[in-house]
């Protein structure tokens, strides 16, 4: 696991803050806020991200049979917060082996949605939700639409996208037959964040998922 931040739009490097600049700067991307190296799955992992986020932390709960959170990311410093969190589950695919998928809000320009979702972001693009949803979960007991983000995204994924709270909303699920996991399981998404629940995720082992992928486009 990495442990230097990174661009959440790359992965790549960044050029930390210095006496000229405040900002962390990627060589591609420019000024960006730092992805950070991310949490194995704890509870106190997940305390400490749902404390630093400025957006919804979601989780799907229950859970659907099988899946575990194995994971934690963000975007952001001590200075701004979490502008951007991830919450990672792995679960029995439809077909053969497990399945991996990456929930993550941000806010718009942050990128991180876009570059798990392999596309150049760093939002989902005009147009993504031009015509009727292809998928709706509930999100804090209403309705949310979801739509299949593309063209360009790898064929090992699904991704939906959608808006929720003010935040983009990404689901990134890998292989692309787990896309039918998010139209049909009927997922029900909490903020962890929230004081008025009781929530006590099973965890499992860490989703290498969460570093995103080589240049090579595998998994770190």
């Amino acid at each position: 696991m990495r442990t230097a931040p990174t661009c959440p739009r790359c992965f790549g490097p960044l050029h930390e803050p210095n006496i000229w600049s405040s900002s962390w700067r990627c060589a591609a991307h420019g000024d960006v806020l730092p992805f950070q190296p991310p949490h194995r799955p704890s509870q106190a992992a997940l305390d400490t991200l749902c404390e630093a986020a400025r957006v919804p932390v979601w989780l799907p709960w229950p859970l659907p049979t099988g899946w575990l959170v194995t994971g934690f990311a963000e975007v952001g410093d001590e200075r701004s917060g979490a502008r951007a969190s991830v919450v990672a589950l792995t679960g029995p695919s439809i077909t053969h082996g497990p399945a991996d998928m990456l929930i993550v809000a941000e806010e718009p320009g942050i990128g991180l949605g876009a570059a798990y979702a392999g596309l150049p972001g760093p939002d989902p693009g005009a147009g993504f939700d031009a015509g009727p949803p292809h998928a709706k979960i509930d999100v804090r007991g209403h309705p949310t639409a979801l739509w299949c983000a593309g063209p360009g995204v790898p064929d090992d994924r699904a991704v939906y996208v959608g808006e929720a709270l003010g935040n983009w909303l990404w689901t990134v699920a890998w292989p692309a037959e787990a896309g039918c996991f998010i139209a049909l399981a009927d997922l029900s998404l909490r903020d962890l964040r929230d004081q008025d629940q009781a929530v006590d995720p099973p965890f499992g082992a860490f989703s290498p998922r969460l570093d995103g992928p080589r240049p090579d486009g595998d998994v770190r």
